[in-house]
């Protein structure tokens, strides 16, 4: 019998083994230092991803969740205001809305980059809409420069969430350099990934990043007196210093990702049925997920399955379906592209671990499919 396939990878731990020995060093630096909450690694890092992303203030929080509703909180929404989004992402997007204290109203999807259509932001509109939230979903940029049109014309905040997207770029520029704040989520899976969980907000606003760190922590002014009511949400030294050492590879670790998918696509191309991701012109997809969408999805997922391939759905279930969100206003089939996405899409395995061989494996069985 031939030898087995060798396995997929679909977690970090490969990441760490590259790097164990930088990682351990950076742990014991902030075990022997005495520091654990927001000390000098955590001030290193948000200079350093400040720097990357290319934006002018970087305030660390404890998850990415965190860093979306901070950053609404530090752009005034408010209770009782209404937050344009998309309802094909995760349901931390809807949540971290509602712990502002707004509501999340969703518009559906360009049916090819899995966005935010900016076309749909303008009939959303209320007297009680402040911001809107697009999603660089699996690593793919958002049409900014038209949702930033409408927004600017309608005098909306723009909040970009950039929980899936580390190092995409945008008409030549880094994401979370665009909006007057953005969001990023250091869950282990990202593309820039800790070993717990941890998040950033950027902004290029002084007055913005001063209330953020007021926020993140009581409230509290240099005199740890509550000005404004906060929260506790700050990013601790290990994770700091474990994402400090991988952020020097995550270029790297991108630019496998992109061959990766330049590979997938060259062997799956032309398959009956079968979308391909799209990388939308001047922009930079960096491949959190590499999603084929096939009409006979869950057939396809079961074919794999059999052939020991694992994949999985991002996202079964839009969150407007959700028994948390669903509601009269956005009733089923009201956001046809977003539905029609949850029953199509396929995320195939892609890590920068993976090899090419491994990759002709996954584009064997998909191709076997019937």
């Amino acid at each position: 019998m031939p030898d087995p396939a060798p396995p997929i990878p679909s977690h970090p731990p490969g990441q760490y083994a590259a790097i164990q020995a930088d990682i351990l060093a950076a742990v014991r630096r902030v075990l022997e230092s005495g520091e654990y909450i927001l000390g000098r690694e955590a001030r290193a890092f948000e200079q350093e991803w400040a720097t990357y992303v290319g934006n002018t203030h970087a305030v660390a929080v404890a998850s990415g969740t965190d860093a979306l509703c901070l950053a609404l909180l530090a752009g005034g929404v408010r209770p009782g205001d209404e937050v344009i989004t998309v309802s094909h992402t995760a349901v931390a997007v809807a949540a971290a809305v509602e712990q502002a204290g707004a509501r999340p109203v969703f518009v559906d999807i360009d049916p090819l980059s899995y966005t935010l259509d900016p076309a749909r932001i303008e009939a959303a509109i209320t007297t009680r809409t402040r911001a809107v939230v697009p999603v660089h979903l699996y690593g793919c940029p958002a049409d900014l420069e038209h949702i930033l049109l409408t927004a600017s014309q309608r005098s909306l905040l723009v909040v970009e969430d950039c929980a899936q997207a580390h190092g995409a770029i945008y008409r030549g520029r880094r994401v979370g350099s665009w909006g007057a704040l953005a969001a990023f989520s250091f869950y282990p899976t990202k593309n820039l990934g800790a070993f717990g969980d941890g998040g950033m907000v950027v902004t290029g606003s002084e007055s913005m990043a001063v209330r953020l760190r007021q926020l993140r922590q009581y409230g509290w002014g240099e005199s740890r007196i509550s000005q404004v009511k906060g929260y506790n949400s700050r990013l601790d030294e290990i994770q700091a210093a474990v994402l400090r050492v991988k952020l020097e590879h995550l270029e790297e670790w991108n630019r496998c990702r992109r061959d990766l998918a330049a590979a997938y696509s060259c062997l799956l191309r032309g398959l009956p049925g079968l979308q391909l991701p799209v990388e939308p012109a001047l922009a930079v997809h960096v491949y959190h997920q590499f999603v084929i969408r096939h009409p006979r999805r869950d057939d396809l997922q079961a074919h794999l399955a059999r052939a020991g391939i694992t994949t999985l759905v991002h996202y079964p279930v839009p969150v407007h379906l959700q028994p948390a969100y669903a509601g009269p206003a956005r009733p089923p089939g009201s956001l046809p592209e977003t539905e029609r996405a949850a029953r199509e899409v396929l995320s195939l395995p892609i890590d920068p671990g993976m090899t090419l061989a491994q990759v002709e494996q996954v584009c064997a069985a998909v191709r076997a499919f019937g």
